[in-house]
């Protein structure tokens, strides 16, 4: 850990610069080590402290391309800073804040999603004769243990055979045209998965790869079940450091359905997962669907189709989604842009009961935000996930955001579901303020950003944004952390 120092404005501030000095000693040499005073320095013109803006400079970003807002969130004394802060800059993941408010004040904390099954067709006994049709609604957090349990309900309705199809009803949302490669290159990324009504398993197929030096082989093991997909043989294993173990194993997926491995798997990474996303939404919901329906007993002789629910179709089966609030926990805490692209587009169907659209839903966010007094004329919503080149908010807007949830009655639901600095999610091995701020990041190959709230030592609540635009925003990650810990004890 390197010293700075940092410029003080007055006796305050010398205080809390001598208290930081203290804590980066202590940790470099012990409880013995003593502060050094600094030499005064004349105030920097942005007036933000000297910490960020060292940090800044080692990493080569210039002030420019920077964006920053630090105010309290209720009145009183404290710093406030800003910065470029009426600039529009690419937030990457922290417009996910934008989402999930919003989706908390429209929908409400409580809302769930449906995925329903109907049968079509008469039941003789336990044989549908006709067709089982399973409508989606968007939920963004459909998995296979849930799809699990809508299988067995329709088996514990008495059906054990299909004799006609199984329908996809995707009605829900407007078909999406989606290349996976479109946004960096990366086609196999599950969080490169477009949406679907019907979206299961983040259309994720696992491969685990677990070692056993005795054979010298690496067996593969694949979750989910999937139906008609071929299980690749062992692999060899190899010496050396583990590395880029993937590029390795030399894996085809080319026939997805039956995966190659033509490498080998380094015995020093131990065991290992690789999750990829090779299948269209139909056809991966489709292979699951099959697996489980035959694992409970079930046969099924028809094709799998995309079409709505007979007007003859009776509801046999439901599962309802966890809460939205527990929910943006899983979006906001790991990032989960597919879930948010789910989310984002639930907002514009359930505003005007149409079939879900980009267009739709970012409309449906312009209004609610005008509606409470908050128009974003630079706003630019491509997905509300911040997994996009060209979506843009100004860092003043996204503060002013946060102060609004901050008074809001659902600030409860919004705060719990940020990452706690140090702790866990995406800033569980972040240091600025550990343990005393919640705060969204975000992260594009030249953007880094951190949006949300910081409990300052003297018992003030603040909200922190700052954003960096710039190609060596990589190597700059160190001066949020140096913000947020100035803020936290300065504050």
């Amino acid at each position: 850990m390197q010293r700075v120092a940092v410029t003080p404005h007055s006796r305050r501030a010398r205080r809390a610069a001598a208290a930081l000095a203290a804590v980066v000693l202590a940790a470099l040499a012990g409880p013995a080590a003593p502060a050094q005073a600094q030499p005064p320095q004349q105030p920097h013109p942005t007036g933000l402290p000297e910490p960020y803006l060292a940090a800044l400079r080692a990493a080569n970003v210039p002030t420019s391309a920077v964006g920053v807002v630090v105010q309290p969130v209720g009145p009183g004394p404290g710093p406030s800073l800003g910065l470029n802060e009426s600039m529009p800059m690419n937030p990457a993941s922290t417009m996910k804040l934008v989402t999930t408010y919003a989706a908390l004040n429209l929908l409400g904390p409580t809302y769930t999603w449906r995925t329903e099954a109907f049968a079509a067709g008469r039941l003789n006994r336990d044989v549908l004769e006709g067709d089982l049709a399973l409508r989606g609604s968007g939920d963004p957090r459909l998995v296979v243990e849930h799809l699990w349990l809508l299988v067995h309900r329709v088996r514990g309705y008495g059906v054990r055979e299909i004799r006609g199809d199984v329908l996809l009803d995707k009605s829900a949302f407007e078909a999406i045209a989606q290349d996976p490669a479109a946004f960096d290159g990366e086609s196999l990324r599950p969080y490169n998965a477009g949406p679907d009504a019907l979206l299961l398993n983040f259309k994720a197929i696992t491969f685990a790869f677990v070692p056993d030096p005795q054979t010298r082989t690496a067996r593969i093991v694949v979750t989910p079940p999937l139906a008609g997909l071929q299980a690749p043989p062992p692999v060899r294993l190899a010496d050396g450091a583990c590395g880029d173990w993937r590029a390795r194993l030399q894996g085809d997926f080319s026939s997805p359905l039956n995966p190659q491995f033509r490498g080998a798997y380094p015995l020093a990474c131990g065991e290992r997962v690789w999750h990829v996303s090779v299948l269209s939404h139909s056809q991966y919901f489709g292979a699951v669907f099959r697996a489980l329906w035959e694992a409970s007993g079930g046969r099924w002789s028809g094709r799998l189709r995309e079409a709505p629910v007979p007007a003859e179709g009776r509801r046999i089966a439901l599962h309802e989604s966890e809460a939205l609030a527990e929910v943006i926990r899983d979006i906001n805490k790991f990032s989960n842009n597919v879930m948010t692209r789910q989310l984002f587009l639930t907002l514009g169907a359930e505003a005007t009961r149409q079939p879900a659209s980009t267009e739709r839903a970012a409309a449906t966010i312009r209004s609610w935000l005008a509606s409470r007094g908050m128009d974003m004329p630079e706003l630019v919503l491509e997905n509300g996930a911040g997994l996009s080149r060209i979506e843009r908010i100004a860092p003043a807007n996204l503060a002013r955001l946060l102060v609004h949830a901050w008074h809001s009655p659902l600030m409860p639901e919004l705060v719990s579901s940020l990452p706690l600095v140090g702790v866990d999610g995406t800033m569980r091995n972040r240091t600025g303020a550990a343990g005393n701020a919640h705060v969204k990041s975000g992260l594009l190959n030249d953007v880094r950003a951190i949006a949300g709230y910081v409990h300052a030592q003297s018992g003030r609540r603040y909200v922190v944004v700052a954003i960096i635009n710039h190609p060596n925003a990589g190597a700059a990650q160190a001066a949020h952390d140096a913000l947020l810990e100035w803020v936290y004890r300065s504050g």
